[in-house]
């Protein structure tokens, strides 16, 4: 089957006009390897054992074995796929960057893309983070001038794709349900057996898989690190080692709480979400994970794009309300998601829209129909069809 086009591929095309080094994130196969190696044929991959003894052996050992010691080319670009397994990528790079970076460009694709002061990367080097599949890219794979596209309606087919077999390219676009738990399965014991045991040091990589585990049936619900604790026989303190673990491997992610000028808010307890919204077997944790997942997306899309900086949380006081995300922009609160299938405003939403002063709050109602209506031409409390919002995303 033919690569199908994505927005990253114009994304990651306009960075390379500006700086010299990329570093393109995201979780195993979503398409970090497709994207990258259409830039340039000079490429080469960590998981393969010739081409890590040339990375291994450093940036003069690199330009030699792809033969740019004799050439003349100026603007070369070079791809190094799977990176994050070199345990000094990050100096490799910036090596690269102050022998070559004047007349050669470098691509490397690593799991987690690290952003933000101190981080350890060149300073001429832009991130770029790949996500699944998503109602946004199904309407349409050219990057936004804005953060907010206009609704634009998606197939039947797309939505019930997505739903069942989620974003990933292949599983996405195969649409078999025998060949999706097969791709589920290989890829859980890539990340689970390969992934843990090549990348993490830990004395019983074992509890860690059943941590795993266990996690793949809480998506969408409030991590409470005592409760793991003693269920596991660990440490509080072990247990957030491994939560950031399996975050950095992209398993899955934690959303926040926001909780200033929210009375009486939570402010310790993190939600978890699989990177992966259908392996979640519980409807309602699946509709939730699934617009987490898209959320995510757009936030570091934005982000990434240069557009303001962005960040995913949610909202919840000790009273128990709670609406399920918050979208800062430029840390000020922006939107509020509520997710169901009940077409009766929450009362919470209301209530946080007024403590937050977020300019608009949306009631997403996952088996809704398509609608054209522009959800952020509103600034009261609405229901919306997760449909229509999330086709105004990435």
């Amino acid at each position: 089957m033919a690569k199908q086009a994505r927005y990253h591929d114009q994304i990651l095309r306009e960075q390379l006009a500006r700086a010299r080094t990329i570093i393109v994130g995201g979780p195993r196969q979503v398409g970090k390897t497709a994207v990258c190696s259409a830039v340039s044929p000079k490429f080469l991959d960590w998981n393969n054992i010739a081409g890590r003894l040339v990375i291994l052996k450093g940036p003069e050992a690199i330009i030699k074995h792809l033969g740019l010691d004799r050439s003349r080319e100026r603007e070369a670009t070079i791809v190094i796929d799977n990176l994050h397994g070199h345990r000094n990528w990050k100096g490799l790079l910036r090596s690269f960057s102050s022998r070559y970076g004047a007349r050669l460009r470098l691509v490397v694709t690593t799991l987690d893309a690290p952003r933000g002061p101190g981080n350890g990367l060149p300073g001429s080097s832009h991130v770029l983070r790949i996500h699944p599949w998503s109602v946004g890219e199904c309407a349409g794979t050219v990057a936004p001038d804005s953060a907010v596209k206009a609704p634009a309606g998606i197939t039947d087919a797309d939505w019930a794709a997505l739903l069942e077999h989620g974003g990933f390219p292949e599983p996405f676009a195969k649409r078999d349900p025998r060949f999706t738990r097969r791709w589920h399965a290989r890829r859980q014991q890539e990340l689970l057996e390969t992934d843990l045991l090549r990348f993490a040091s830990v004395r019983d990589p074992a509890i860690v898989q059943m941590l795993a585990l266990l996690l793949a049936q809480r998506s969408a619900t409030h991590l409470v690190y005592s409760d793991l604790s003693r269920e596991l026989g660990v440490t509080v303190d072990t247990i957030r080692r491994w939560m950031d673990l399996l975050v950095g491997l992209q398993y899955g992610f934690c959303v926040r709480p926001w909780f200033a000028r929210v009375p009486k808010a939570l402010r310790k307890e993190p939600k978890w979400f699989l990177r992966d919204w259908s392996g979640v077997t519980e409807p309602s944790g699946r509709g939730r994970t699934l617009v987490a997942c898209h959320l995510l997306k757009a936030v570091e899309g934005w982000t990434d794009l240069g557009l303001g900086q962005f960040e995913l949380r949610y909202v919840r006081d000790k009273v128990k309300r709670e609406v399920d995300f918050l979208v800062l922009r430029d840390r000020r609160p922006w939107f509020l998601v509520a997710v169901g299938n009940d077409e009766a405003l929450s009362p919470a939403l209301r209530h946080f829209q007024d403590c937050t002063r977020a300019r608009h709050a949306f009631q997403v109602v996952l088996d809704a129909p398509f609608s054209a209506m522009d959800c952020f031409e509103r600034t009261d409390p609405v229901v919306v069809p997760a449909r229509t919002l999330l086709s105004q995303l990435l």
